[in-house]
């Protein structure tokens, strides 16, 4: 009489495949939430934040810092406008935003003005409130992006005192004066570091990014916690030899 085996080693395998499942769904979800309410990571695409902020930089960002909105999420879904617990960026913050034309498209900028500021650009200065602000000129400077483009550093300050570097690509460069605006409400004025490289608020949405709505934050930029040379990957190990060093953990100013 031939015996029939017991089923116990394929129910066995299906236990441990099953365990495996949601072992992995737990933490993909885990990390969908993290990467919606908490930080998320970005790789800076173009050289608009030059000099602080170069191409293949790996940043994290604050997704608490203004609240939450549709901007937040993933695919960007069609909910009611509006934040939750929103609340302005300062003057000077470095913010990852949603393209008004093209809600796909995530950018990077600084903001330079708020809701109901008088901001002007004028010569490559840019006027706040009836006041430039201040530029230390520190010499200069290596463009990435184009090594033969002369460009020269300057340390800009905004009236709270925060202090960052700028480049400038030389007098008569085509966003070096912009007329005087208001800010209207629920709107920021942003501008890429890189002046003369910087598809920004001194443009219209269709071609830069135009008067950003503060509904379209996604969060504030905070920390570079590595970068590569351009070719590289953080998901390339073969490639993590071509790192940029002394870009490790780097405070965004």
């Amino acid at each position: 009489m031939t015996q029939i085996p017991e089923p116990e080693a394929s129910t066995s395998n299906l236990s441990a495949l099953l365990d495996l499942f949601r072992t992995v769904g737990t933490g993909l979800i885990i990390a969908m939430v993290i990467q919606t309410v908490a930080w998320q990571p970005y790789t800076i695409p173009s050289a608009s934040m030059e000099p602080g902020l170069v191409v293949g930089d790996y940043l994290v960002v604050s997704k608490s810092a203004y609240g939450w909105s549709r901007a937040s999420l993933p695919f960007h879904p069609p909910l009611p406008p509006g934040r939750l617990f929103g609340r302005l960026p300062d003057r000077g913050d470095v913010v990852v935003f949603r393209r008004s034309s093209n809600p796909r498209e995530t950018w990077i900028k600084r903001v330079i003005a708020l809701p109901e500021d008088r901001v002007e650009v004028v010569d490559g200065i840019v006027i706040v409130n009836d006041r430039p602000l201040p530029q230390r000129p520190l010499g200069p400077g290596l463009d990435l992006d184009q090594p033969t483009r002369p460009v020269t550093r300057f340390e800009e300050r905004q009236p709270g005192g925060r202090g960052y570097v700028t480049f400038d690509g030389g007098p008569s460069q085509a966003g070096d004066d912009r007329p005087q605006i208001i800010v209207p409400a629920g709107q920021l004025f942003v501008m890429g570091d890189h002046r003369d490289n910087s598809l920004d608020s001194r443009w219209g949405p269709d071609v830069g990014v135009g008067l950003l709505p503060v509904e379209n934050l996604i969060g504030e930029a905070q920390l570079v916690v590595a970068s590569w040379q351009p070719g590289a990957a953080l998901w390339k190990p073969w490639t993590w030899p071509r790192m940029r060093a002394g870009r490790f953990l780097l405070p965004i100013d």
